[in-house]
């Protein structure tokens, strides 16, 4: 769910539990009247917005304090085309919970599950899908490639010369993937190294 379409979303329940427009029912059940099913309905909906609007707000206040955190320590990561607050924070989860394993940027390919898996066939050389690896960190890449196939002339000439090559557009994406996994390795390994240096430093 995007941020505009979450906001959205909102103020319609709270219009709703307001009683603005048609919904005063919804707003104002009678609560006496719960064996009725249509006003058993009106109660489980007014209960339900409430809850939604205490989830958004409490999403919201924590969404601040991620972007904040992550401004603080990854600024690096955050300011990369199309790597948002939560792509960011995910990786960063999955690099921290694996450090043990972050031997090279291709453990961190593997880790993300982007690794390439060899799937050619006579002269064309391809690669499947890697069902492997944490899908959390996979799904934070995908994201990060549509994101800059949409944005990023780099991206669409790289994906359109794949393609040409008989490659299907999902491949590119795959391979794309695998480039994304390199580069975030190693913005986080300069920021690790980074934070390094500074409490060796007296």
């Amino acid at each position: 769910m995007s941020k505009y379409s979450a906001q959205f979303k909102r103020s319609v329940v709270k219009d709703y539990l307001s009683g603005g427009g048609n919904s005063r029912e919804v707003a104002y059940p009678d609560l006496s009247d719960y064996r009725n099913l249509t006003s058993a309905c009106r109660i489980a909906l007014k209960s339900l917005g409430r809850r939604y609007l205490e989830l958004h707000d409490e999403i919201a206040d924590l969404d601040v304090m991620i972007a904040t955190l992550l401004d603080e320590l990854a600024p690096d990561l955050v300011s990369r085309n199309s790597i948002g607050y939560e792509s960011a924070s995910q990786l960063l989860l999955t690099a921290g919970d694996n450090s043990d394993r972050l031997k090279s940027e291709a453990s961190f390919a593997a880790l993300c599950g982007v690794n390439p898996v060899p799937a050619s066939s006579g002269k064309v050389t391809r690669h499947r899908l890697n069902r492997g690896g944490d899908r959390a960190a996979n799904s934070a890449l995908h994201i990060i490639a549509i994101g800059r196939l949409r944005t990023d002339a780099r991206t669409k000439a790289y994906v359109a010369k794949r393609v040409s090559e008989r490659h299907s557009k999902l491949e590119a994406i795959r391979c794309l993937k695998r480039y994304i996994a390199r580069e975030v390795y190693y913005v986080i390994q300069q920021r690790n190294h980074q934070i390094t240096q500074t409490q060796i430093t007296p």
